[in-house]
């Protein structure tokens, strides 16, 4: 029971110190909710970067070319080789005449592709083989398998570039997690300062106060304890303000994303991982509030 009404009474001098000091109070709530945001973003962002990964190593194969002269045996001995590898799905033959129709029919818009094709008269593209793996991982053991046995009658695979496209990819998503995870902490830092001094300000403020709970023998905790509430406060109200605002924000950027990204719903993602979300932001803002008001305990309030 005693303990019960003290809890209440640290509630509320917590909560009291809370009104008493508004325009403070509201200014670290702002620039938690600025951390909280970049978290969250920083979150976001690495939801739609992993299904753009994935999304673009899903629509990746290996197209092998052959030279104009490669005879019908060569391209068999070659597809024979690939099908009996254990990392290939399926390996698809594309006839020369195969690849000008779907040329054709990908450029019948652009008239001077059209015109230039009559012009030569022949046929420019060459046979090939269209190679799918069972895993996205697997392209690079079949590339160099291929490049290994050095077939002659092999004039390119493309393989390389689609590399090279994933690895720039994979560069700027490690590039951004790696600035938003430094702009986080560095916010964090911002937003502890800030709590820092409002605490120490809430101290001052109740000095008189304090020295009167000293002299009727109020125990240490009893005088901390308002001030530890008081920076769960700001750390729960910044993550409510900072969840609720998500819901707008992801709302409306959502379906040009959905065009932009095949494969994501960004704010059907956020609205079934809500909760974990919202823990992540509760539990966060609380540290940040608690760590602010604990370090402004420990140098300033002498108990």
């Amino acid at each position: 029971m005693m303990l019960q009404i003290t809890l209440k009474r640290i509630i509320r001098s917590g909560y009291l110190n809370f009104r008493r000091n508004g325009w403070l109070s509201t200014a670290t709530i702002l620039v938690m909710v600025m951390a909280l945001f970049v978290l969250g973003w920083l979150m976001m962002f690495s939801v739609v970067a992993n299904t753009a990964l994935s999304s673009l190593e899903n629509k990746i194969d290996i197209s092998v070319y052959f030279k104009n002269n490669s005879s019908e045996s060569d391209i068999s001995a070659v597809k024979n080789d690939l099908t009996v590898l254990p990392e290939v799905a399926n390996v698809d033959f594309i006839s020369a005449e195969e690849s000008l129709e779907s040329f054709r029919e990908r450029h019948k818009e652009n008239k001077l592709i059209s015109d230039s094709l009559e012009e030569l008269g022949g046929n420019p593209l060459s046979a090939s083989l269209n190679i799918k793996a069972k895993d996205a991982r697997n392209y690079a053991a079949i590339s160099e398998f291929l490049s290994a046995k050095n077939y002659q009658a092999i004039d390119k695979i493309n393989y390389f570039e689609n590399q090279k496209v994933i690895e720039r990819l994979s560069a700027v998503v490690n590039t951004s997690r790696i600035f938003g995870s430094v702009l986080v902490l560095f916010l964090g830092f911002i937003a502890v300062l800030v709590a820092f001094n409002t605490v120490r300000l809430a101290i001052y403020t109740m000095r008189e106060e304090i020295n009167i709970m000293r002299l009727v023998g109020a125990t240490a905790w009893f005088i901390r304890g308002p001030f530890l509430f008081e920076g769960m406060l700001y750390g729960s109200i910044a993550a409510l303000v900072t969840t609720f605002s998500f819901f707008p924000i992801l709302w409306v950027v959502s379906s040009p994303l959905s065009s932009a990204i095949s494969g994501i719903n960004i704010f059907g993602y956020f609205k079934s991982n809500f909760f974990e979300f919202f823990a992540i932001m509760i539990f966060t803002g609380i540290c940040l509030g608690v760590l602010s008001s604990f370090i402004a305990i420990r140098r300033y309030l002498r108990v």
